[in-house]
Formats: structure tokens, C-alpha cells, sequence
């Protein structure tokens, strides 16, 4: 399996390093890209887009050729977690003209509604196939105020949604590669793969003359 960790801005090698315990812990031959340039979305597996600063990483995201890589990654159901300014950037409306939304993700957010980074903090989440709450770090986090049809809110904090899903996409108001709980990435990634395996692997096998050549 080849990882993409979109590397213009954000916590890069937190997420590298949280997406290889569970890749080793699941026994998954895998290979960690991180990705400043156009032309390694489309060998990618699963991509992974951190937090940082929105309004740069979308105009990096766009003079790069890598947004529309990434737009193409989706439309193949191809997983992404999208994590903190990665969640403003994929949304349809950020209510930010500056941000240059790759709009995969049903949903209108508010930069940095949980305040300042003296206002950060953790907090216990009840998360959609989660046995057990995940340690959720929100750092100048994005609140999400409304979602499209297609999206499922996976958990809430304080009646408002902070994790998302649409299709192969997750997303995050909150950073989960800043602590030692992987099972935000296992969840968002590797469940999508393994069921999408599954389906391969029953597939009916090609008994024609032609699928022997």
C-alpha cells in the first residue's frame, strides 16, 4: 500500500509516523510518500492532509497541480482523512474567499471558531465506530456548522459536529496524529481497504478463453 501525506504545510511526520504503527500493526506492506509536487497523488493508496495554515496550503495546493490530483483521488473512491485546516480546505464553502476549497466534502465551517491557540485543549470523544472515546487535541480548530445529505456526522462536541464523512472522505476539527491513538487513521483508512479488498477478492473469476492468453 502507497501513503500520501500531502506535505506543503502541517504536521507531516506526526501523521507519517501514526499512519506507520498502524500500517505495522496490521502487518500492511506499506510506503509513506510525502507529497510537495504534482505527479505522486495518482500512485497513492490513501492520502492523508494535515492541519496548518488553510488559505496556504490551498494556494500551494493549487499552484502545484496537486489540488486537482486530489479532487481525481475522491471521485475514484479513494480514502483521505483530512485533519484541522486539511477539513477547511476540502469543504465546499469555508466562508473564506482566500481559501481555495477543493470542495469534496459536503459541508460550511467556521476558521478557527474554538479561538486562539492559548484556547486549545483535549477532550474525550464518542466517534462512530469507536469502542472506546478517542483523545481529541483541537488546536485553533474549525468548527463545522452545517452539512449536505451525504455527510455523516461520526461525533460531536457540544452539539456541534467535529468528524465527518462523505464517501472515501473523513474529516477532522481536531488533530488526531498528536496523540499515541491511531484508530482515527485505522478507521478512516485501512477499514476502507480492507473492505474494498474484500470486495476484489469475491469477485467471480474470468472463465472466458480471452482472461487465459
Amino acid at each position: 500500500m502507497k501513503i500520501g501525506v500531502i506535505a506543503v504545510q502541517g504536521d507531516v511526520s506526526e501523521h507519517a509516523a501514526a499512519i506507520r504503527r498502524v500500517a505495522d500493526a496490521r502487518g500492511v506492506d506499506s510506503e509513506v510518500v510525502t507529497i510537495r509536487e504534482s505527479g505522486l497523488v495518482t500512485e497513492c493508496d490513501v492520502l492523508l492532509m494535515p492541519g496548518g495554515e488553510s488559505t496556504t496550503i490551498s494556494r500551494l495546493l493549487a499552484s502545484d497541480g496537486i489540488n486537482s490530483e486530489i479532487e481525481a483521488h475522491v471521485e475514484r473512491g479513494k480514502p483521505l482523512l483530512a485533519t484541522c485546516a486539511g477539513l477547511i480546505v476540502a469543504a465546499r464553502d469555508p466562508q473564506d474567499e482566500r481559501v481555495q476549497s477543493l470542495d469534496i466534502l459536503d459541508v460550511t465551517v467556521n476558521r478557527n471558531a474554538f479561538g486562539r491557540q492559548k484556547d486549545s485543549f483535549e477532550a474525550p470523544l464518542d466517534i462512530d465506530g469507536l469502542e472506546e472515546p478517542f483523545p481529541a487535541v483541537f488546536i485553533r480548530a474549525p468548527l463545522i456548522e452545517s452539512v449536505g445529505d451525504d455527510v455523516t456526522v461520526l461525533a460531536d462536541w457540544e452539539g456541534s459536529p467535529v468528524a465527518v464523512q462523505q464517501g472515501p472522505v473523513v474529516a477532522t476539527s481536531f488533530h488526531p496524529e498528536l496523540t499515541a491513538d491511531t484508530r482515527l487513521h485505522e478507521l478512516a483508512l485501512f477499514d476502507d481497504q480492507q473492505s474494498t479488498a474484500a470486495d476484489d477478492e469475491t469477485q467471480p473469476a474470468d472463465d472466458t478463453p480471452e482472461a487465459h492468453q
